[in-house]
């Protein structure tokens, strides 16, 4: 069996509360053999958002990376004031007493990275756009370390807002390849994965020669923009070769 570090990387999109389709869609990729990150977005829409969050923490050779559902929900969670607006975005009120009832869970959940830089220079976050770089002052030389220790400093000190603003625009690196190849000098990604907004493509969607790719293909059935037909595999795929 090769080290873990040896394994080819598995990128899952937003799921959505879809646990059973996860169950289904991961099949193919044992946890043994693959190592998987899930780009955010576990919980809302479907109705078993805290049961996709657990399962992806205890998957094996696995990492989850926060989404703006999962800042929404843990701002309900401290101030009961936001949670119509979370329940308005597809929160799942049972799923909200389950967290409350989860101590641990919501501490790992709060400690989960905005962003992720692997080996290749692969850069993963939740969503794709540059205004991750709103949460620092001033990219440090290690820019995806500093804006991942201000993720954590918001979500401990009452500012879900900032985060929330941050992480909750239109990607917009499907059309600017300017601001894209900007967000990957600022910090030293080779390309960009991420899901946030549904494509429509049967796999996921590929932008600029493969500097970004978009792995949200609309997976949850329960999700208001899903498309009840789009194929598992526009979601849930192995991360591709970078090209020579």
């Amino acid at each position: 069996m090769p080290a873990a570090d040896d394994l080819p990387f598995l990128i899952v999109g937003d799921v959505h509360g879809d646990l059973e389709r996860l169950f289904e869609a991961l099949k193919p990729y044992p946890a043994d053999r693959w190592r998987t990150i899930f780009l955010g977005d576990l919980v809302d829409y479907g109705m078993f958002g805290v049961g996709a969050m657990r399962y992806a923490r205890d998957r094996a050779n696995s990492v989850v990376l926060l989404g703006n559902h999962e800042v929404a929900m843990l701002w309900a969670l401290r101030d009961p004031l936001r949670i119509g607006f979370w329940m308005g975005i597809g929160g799942q009120r049972h799923d909200l007493d389950e967290l409350a009832r989860d101590p641990p869970l919501q501490e790992w959940l709060r400690h989960r990275p905005a962003l992720m830089k692997l080996d290749d220079h692969t850069l993963v976050q939740h969503c794709g756009t540059d205004t991750y770089a709103t949460l620092v002052e001033s990219l440090e030389p290690d820019p995806v370390a500093a804006i991942n220790t201000r993720v954590h400093q918001l979500l401990s000190s009452e500012h879900e807002s900032e985060l929330w603003d941050a992480m909750s625009g239109h990607n917009i690196f499907a059309t600017s390849a300017e601001r894209l190849d900007r967000w990957l000098d600022v910090t030293g990604g080779s390309r960009v994965v991420f899901g946030h907004n549904p494509h429509r493509s049967s796999r996921p969607e590929v932008y600029h020669d493969g500097k970004a790719i978009n792995f949200d293909g609309g997976f949850s059935r329960q999700h208001r923009l899903s498309r009840r037909l789009s194929p598992p595999g526009a979601t849930v795929a192995p991360l591709p070769p970078i090209a020579d």
